[in-house]
């Protein structure tokens, strides 16, 4: 039987670098168990995010705020979406044949379009960032919760609904038949941090807050647009390399994460 601190200790423990004690085991039932609190891995990340946010754009100009921010977002997450992200912008970016791309994605190197993509995704969050930073306030830094939340519920989505490149081999074999509840499971853990952290702030702030049209708008826009680019990215990597490999989890985890903050920036620049 497994318990749930354990699937919650297991999900940390996989996707993160807080210190959580105890050894779950990492067995093929407990994963399965803890791709539901994926979101809220994703939540305590975004916290810590909006928490270095607030801090470092009290203290600093936007810019050396945003980069000391994604500095402490690759920290905390031990740069493991970072890898997958190289390496599947390695395969797909080599425009070979299938199984060629497979092999590429296996290999422990990194060649240059993995330099290149993971320069490029970084420049891009720190740009995010620090257009984010002076242009929200107190009430509005809790939003950065989002987009860690909805790219780790999809990774579990993709886990659930596509199918795996490499049959029973490597990490993403591990989640073959994850059960479709598992996924819905998710998708209401989610759904419960995105009232908490669009509306929590509102609740401090009273029925007048002029920040609401904000918040409503990326409690709604953020989640579908995780689903929209989502899928877009995922199926289309899935018809390349016949299914999906631990690494694309990884590389949809950073896409969504950059596509969810410029959703964000988006927004707060839209005048709401």
């Amino acid at each position: 039987m497994i318990r749930r601190r354990d699937a919650v200790a297991a999900a940390f423990q996989f996707l993160s670098r807080f210190p959580v004690p105890g050894d779950p085991g990492f067995s093929r039932e407990l994963l399965h168990r803890s791709v539901v609190y994926y979101p809220l891995v994703g939540a305590a990340i975004g916290l810590c995010v909006a928490a270095a946010a607030a801090l470092s754009g009290l203290l600093l100009p936007p810019l050396p705020a945003a980069v000391i921010t994604l500095i402490l977002w690759v920290l905390l997450t031990g740069g493991l979406h970072l890898d997958g992200w190289m390496d599947t912008a390695d395969g797909l970016l080599s425009h070979r044949s299938r199984e060629r791309m497979l092999e590429i994605m296996k290999d422990s190197r990194v060649g240059a379009m993995g330099v290149l993509a993971c320069v490029l995704l970084l420049l891009l969050k720190a740009s995010l960032l620090a257009a984010w930073i002076p242009g929200s306030g107190y009430t509005a830094l809790p939003l950065l919760l989002l987009p860690p939340v909805w790219s780790r519920w999809f990774m579990v989505r993709a886990m659930a609904r596509l199918p795996i490149a490499r049959g029973d081999e490597g990490l993403a074999a591990s989640f073959a038949g994850l059960a479709a509840v598992q996924g819905q499971r998710a998708l209401a853990l989610a759904a419960l941090l995105t009232l908490a952290a669009a509306g929590a702030p509102l609740a401090l702030s009273g029925p007048g807050a002029a920040a609401w049209p904000l918040h409503l708008a990326a409690a709604l826009l953020v989640p579908g647009a995780a689903y929209a680019c989502g899928t877009l990215a995922a199926r289309r990597a899935s018809r390349r390399l016949g299914g999906l490999t631990g690494d694309v989890y990884g590389a949809l985890n950073e896409l969504l994460e950059a596509a969810l903050l410029l959703v964000l920036v988006l927004l707060q620049h839209s005048g709401l």
